[in-house]
């Protein structure tokens, strides 16, 4: 196997070196999801574990795979301890002397060592996967032969983590925050503890700047030259938003988000998430100005509004009412009064799921809708084009655009 891969973005060469024995665990996995650790020995336990088939819900370990890549670790994982997270998971150690900044050529390396036909990329192994990601995910890659698909990203914790951590917010907090919702009980109640950030700062309801869990064909990432190792400065600068812009813009792909589903960022110091506001200011405009000087161009945020493909969980409620708050202050404000224990937050109202449909078909403004469980019709009345129910007893009182009697 060559040792190079062709950029298809500049034309360059560039060296990835492989693992000296190729990636191949289960016999016949679909997907292999490469999680990138760092001096993160708390963080990543959790975040394994909620990606064994122990945790996620509607899959077998045969279904996956899933290679961890340690980036020159001061305490690396035991490979052990890997092992026992179930016989689908795999370890990459990558000695502290071979490790770069930068997790890019990391990630390259891992991906390029694996055989199943889809992968799935999480650069910050700090994050907490929700139960349904991955057969949601294979579900949605089944469903659209050339889509990728995205998580929106949380951060745990009553707010953003660089103004949590202002109030005394740590990893013991957090694990006591963890503690009182029965984690890993029910991974869907993370929602009822955690923070909208700025890059997904409308939830599922906009387009989003990043996926920390994004799941493609493997044709699809190699296509585009995979995570751009120009980002070489520790933590990989905005290397993971320009994959997610490339990926999600590439020619003929379906981009899709995982509606219910998200990664919940655990605090631990990160390169960006811990930092001070100003700091964190000041760091992003030295990326912009690096990108600008590699591109030749200013970065842009992605505009693209994924495709929604899951089902309504209880548990978001309370989040969607948030978004659909119009008093909700911007993403880059502080918070007036920052609370100390996440108890303190305001509760938000209660949620009317036609009041959030409402609010969907206005935001998404889709060509054509179709409804599975329309009943009565009052929701079908909420959209603007034409429009299929589907109920198996009819009991129709309103009117649908693009409705038909008999269907």
């Amino acid at each position: 196997m060559c040792n190079y891969r062709l950029c298809t973005l500049c034309g360059a060469r560039k060296e990835t070196p492989l693992p000296h024995q190729p990636f191949r665990i289960s016999t016949h996995p679909k997907l292999t999801i490469v999680v990138l650790v760092y001096n993160m020995a708390r963080e990543a336990r959790r975040t394994l574990h909620a990606l064994s088939s122990a945790y996620q819900r509607g899959v077998r370990h045969e279904d996956y795979d899933i290679l961890v890549v340690d980036n020159g670790s001061a305490q690396p994982l035991d490979a052990a301890e890997i092992a026992a997270f179930g016989p689908n998971f795999q370890y990459m150690k990558i000695p502290a002397s071979d490790a770069k900044p930068s997790p890019c050529a990391a990630i390259n390396a891992a991906v390029a060592s694996t055989y199943t036909p889809h992968v799935a990329v999480m650069i910050d192994g700090a994050r907490i996967a929700s139960p349904g990601a991955v057969a949601l995910a294979l579900q949605a890659l089944d469903q659209f032969p050339c889509a990728v698909v995205a998580t929106i990203g949380l951060h745990l914790g009553p707010f953003m983590q660089k103004w949590a951590a202002e109030t005394g917010y740590d990893a013991a907090t957090e694990d006591c925050l963890l503690e009182s919702i029965n984690w890993p009980d029910n991974g869907y109640r993370m929602f009822e503890i955690s923070a909208l950030t700025g890059v997904n700062w409308m939830a599922w309801l906009g387009p989003m700047a990043e996926s920390n869990l994004i799941f493609l064909p493997r044709t699809i990432y190699d296509s585009v030259g995979g995570l751009d190792e120009g980002f070489d400065l520790p933590g990989g600068e905005i290397a993971n938003l320009d994959f997610y812009n490339r990926v999600s813009e590439h020619e003929g792909v379906t981009l899709v988000s995982l509606f219910g589903e998200a990664t919940f960022h655990q605090i631990h110091g990160g390169t960006m998430s811990s930092l001070p506001a100003e700091q964190t200011k000041n760091e992003v405009a030295l990326y912009l100005e690096r990108f600008q000087n590699r591109r030749g161009a200013a970065f842009g945020f992605s505009t693209r509004q994924p495709l929604l493909f899951g089902p309504m969980r209880p548990e978001i409620k309370q989040l969607l009412a948030l978004v659909l708050d119009p008093d909700r202050p911007g993403p880059m404000a502080q918070p007036d009064a920052l609370p100390t224990r996440h108890s303190e937050q305001k509760e938000a109202p209660p949620l009317n799921y036609l009041d959030a449909l409402k609010h969907a078909h206005q935001t998404l403004a889709p060509k054509f809708y179709i409804e599975i469980g329309c009943r009565k019709g009052d929701s079908l009345t909420l959209a603007n084009c034409p429009s299929v129910g589907i109920d198996e007893g009819f009991s129709m009182r309103a009117s649908a655009r693009g409705f038909g009697e008999g269907l």
